[in-house]
């Protein structure tokens, strides 16, 4: 079964309407701290859709692409952003009663236009100061226009409380529509 949400506009960050989502107003506390520290200051993120899933809440937002670091254990590498990157993709999985992150799972993003595909590939299991542990990668798009996104959720694999018992046990896929205006 999938889950469909539409997200839009062309206003905010570069090629996004910013509005007042949850996200956004949840990252101003953070921003705010964040620059009190002399930290990093963590940038406005555009929600893509959210859809719920036996339980699970499936987030996907957008933001402006930053550095990252791919760590293997051993070695660190950084990964800058391409200057074709259009932004960078985010997918949170909660519980959604309680809002506690599901880790151990995997997730999969397919960008479709007009029966073209310009993104397909794994995001990665990240961790951030300001987005707790989700998966992400940097995502370059063609162009203008309305997006699907559908993202293929594998089953978390792991050892599980009696209350998980019964859920995730199969892969899923949610789907959204946005809408993408790059700026120059």
């Amino acid at each position: 079964m999938s889950a469909t949400s539409t997200a839009g506009g062309t206003a905010g960050m570069s090629g996004m309407d910013m509005g007042a989502t949850p996200a956004a107003t949840s990252n101003a506390a953070a921003s705010a701290e964040a620059a009190a520290a002399g930290v990093v200051t963590p940038v406005p993120t555009q929600q893509l859709g959210t859809a719920v899933w036996q339980g699970m809440r499936i987030t996907a937002e957008a933001m402006t692409p930053v550095p990252f670091l791919i760590y293997n254990g051993t070695t660190m590498q950084e990964v800058k952003p391409a200057k074709n990157t259009s932004f960078h993709l985010m997918v949170t999985l909660g519980d959604a009663q309680t809002n506690v992150a599901i880790p151990y799972a995997s997730v999969w993003a397919t960008i479709t236009q007009g029966g073209k595909t310009p993104y397909d590939e794994s995001l990665w299991p990240m961790i951030s100061r300001y987005m707790g542990p989700h998966y992400g990668n940097d995502v370059a798009l063609p162009g203008a226009g309305a997006y699907q996104l559908t993202l293929l959720i594998s089953p978390p694999v792991s050892a599980r409380h009696v209350e998980y018992e019964d859920v995730w046990l199969k892969p899923h896929k949610a789907t959204f529509t946005f809408h993408w205006k790059p700026t120059a």
